[in-house]
């Protein structure tokens, strides 16, 4: 009778077991954005729709109505498995991240194609095996083409200009910066510029050209200096819970790697390249003063710049980089010869 029970039971189980494989896998991803935002409909609708391609509807994945957490939870919300695959911003929990500010840093270029596959060979490279990335399965990374400086009253070009202005910002690398020009940072995430341009606390912002259109703050933000080779930049991830990759299939794995990795992440690059051009087009377009920096001002990021990088290889040596100088050369001579092409 026992036996009897125990077959009855395995036989149930595999029964089970061969329906949820026959039936696929239904994964779950968290987003921030708004549905109409470009991130939403030009990056993560097309992949969501590749993965169910390349693994022949055996794979599905849904973007949840709303978000499980708020911006810089979404790492720790694909890691604990909370949602099956998230993205975000490496910069929101920068002390977690030591290892990418690298990417963040002044003159990390301006073509975002580039940088994202750049920043994926680096990451493949160097930081694959590193315990800050335990837990999920990396897709893809990004940056966004370079990061500028915006004001809403006048024109900033040379570093007299900087000096005592309070600028919207995010993160240490770009609080260093400016506190190291002179300007006063204010700590606040890039949704709440409008209304701190329009109630006096900050008097500029540091965007993307894009993230100005973006985030409706043309009739803000009028003047905006631009660095050729980025005034700072950002790093994003998208990830999948480590668990529920692991249970995914062999075929399944190779079909999903086949569309990740360095590919999702040029096309996450692509969408900025597309963005910022666009973006600049219609600011100038609109009478906004578009101005490059002077030299001085450019030789006095590329100063805060060398110490930056210095403070960083201390750093990044502390959370198990074993050589961060040669990662970023690494990095250089990877955007460079891509940027090139």
């Amino acid at each position: 009778m026992t036996t009897g029970l125990f077959r009855s039971a395995t036989a149930a189980a595999l029964l089970v077991a061969s329906t949820s494989f026959a039936s696929g896998q239904s994964l779950t991803m968290s987003s921030w954005v708004p549905p109409t935002h470009f991130i939403h409909t030009e990056f993560l609708v097309p992949f969501t729709e590749k993965v169910a391609e390349v693994t022949e509807g055996r794979v599905t994945v849904t973007i949840l109505p709303a978000p499980l957490g708020s911006p810089p939870q979404h790492w720790e919300l694909a890691r604990n498995g909370v949602a099956d695959i998230t993205w975000g911003n490496f910069t929101y929990e920068p002390e977690r991240f030591v290892a990418m500010w690298f990417a963040e840093f002044p003159n990390a270029g301006t073509n975002a194609e580039a940088q994202s596959r750049a920043l994926w060979q680096t990451y493949d490279t160097y930081l694959r095996d590193n315990a800050t990335f335990d837990g999920v399965k990396m897709l893809s990374v990004g940056m966004f083409g370079g990061g500028q400086l915006h004001h809403g009253k006048t024109s900033i070009s040379s570093p007299a200009d900087v000096t005592g202005q309070k600028f919207r910002m995010g993160g240490p690398i770009q609080e260093k910066l400016l506190s190291s020009l002179g300007a006063v940072p204010v700590a606040a995430p890039a949704t709440k510029a409008y209304e701190m341009l329009e109630s006096g606390v900050i008097d500029g912002s540091l965007h993307t050209m894009e993230s100005v259109v973006n985030f409706r703050l043309e009739d803000s933000l009028k003047h905006h200096t631009i660095f050729p080779n980025g005034f700072y930049d950002a790093t994003f991830f998208v990830v999948m819970n480590g668990a529920k990759w692991d249970s995914l299939s062999d075929a399944d794995k190779a079909a999903i790697d086949a569309i990740a990795g360095e590919d999702l992440s040029a096309a996450w690059g692509k969408n900025f390249d597309a963005q910022n051009p666009a973006a600049s087009e219609k600011l100038g377009a609109a009478g906004h003063e578009i101005t490059a920096a002077s030299p001085e001002l450019i030789a006095a990021v590329n100063t805060v710049y060398d110490q930056l990088v210095a403070d960083w290889i201390v750093a990044a040596k502390a959370v198990g980089v074993e050589d961060p100088a040669a990662m970023l050369a690494f990095y250089q001579q990877n955007y460079s010869a891509l940027a090139g092409k």
